[in-house]
């Protein structure tokens, strides 16, 4: 037993906290913007020119200045990324201190949460971990999947999320919208027209299922 349980957070109006300036905190800072993070402050006396770049944009908020007690207590989740182990863990007391969520850079025992490796197509979300064990391995997984899961699953994702929206407006049988959910998911990667009409493509899933698509009497 790892002790993790895996969640998705919802980042937007969060204020989320990136202690350190250089590759490592770069690295956590792109994947927090990826996650529509919007309440992103960095805090250390010197960062990379990517991070200036972002700050230029006003994407993020930059601090040069070191880390203080404040900005774990503020934070609703915060990185500690620096290349110093003891301010890390000092970020880490206090984060659990203040009950704010942590992940200490290469100290996974001081953090409440790690990063997995994510592959991100559209709506779709995949993560993978080795809960610490081996982010190589982690990696080399990620790799496999995003080739596996290329760009294409951006359109399928969108087109099963109009789907579902028809779906749960004009089917009012639970039972009866998880069946036409099912079959549009298994079909799915298979539809390659770009344009088709998701209402028609509902009507022929309700048909199928009115004539017995669940019970092997009709395709």
């Amino acid at each position: 037993m790892n002790g993790y349980y895996p969640v998705a957070l919802q980042l937007h109006g969060k204020r989320c906290v990136v202690v350190g300036g250089g590759n490592i905190a770069e690295r956590k800072l792109l994947g927090l913007l990826e996650a529509g993070a919007d309440d992103l402050v960095v805090i250390s006396p010197s960062f990379t020119s990517k991070l200036e770049q972002l700050a230029e944009q006003g994407k993020i908020r930059i601090e040069r200045r070191e880390y203080k007690e404040a900005d774990a207590r503020e934070a609703w989740l915060i990185f500690a990324a620096t290349n110093d182990r003891e301010v890390n863990a000092a970020i880490a007391e206090d984060a659990c201190r203040f009950g704010t969520l942590v992940n200490a850079s290469d100290e996974p025992g001081l953090s409440s949460f790690i990063s997995p490796s994510v592959v991100r197509r559209g709506d779709l979300l995949l993560a993978v971990t080795a809960s610490g064990a081996s982010p190589a391995l982690s990696k080399q997984i990620k790799l496999e999947l995003e080739e596996q899961y290329g760009h294409r699953y951006e359109e399928i994702t969108a087109r099963l999320r109009k789907l579902r929206e028809r779906v749960m407006i004009r089917v009012l049988d639970e039972q009866e919208r998880q069946m036409i959910l099912k079959l549009a998911a298994e079909e799915s990667v298979q539809l390659t027209r770009k344009n088709f009409d998701i209402d028609e493509w509902l009507q022929s899933l309700m048909h199928r299922i009115d004539r017995g698509y669940f019970n092997g009497n009709g395709t």
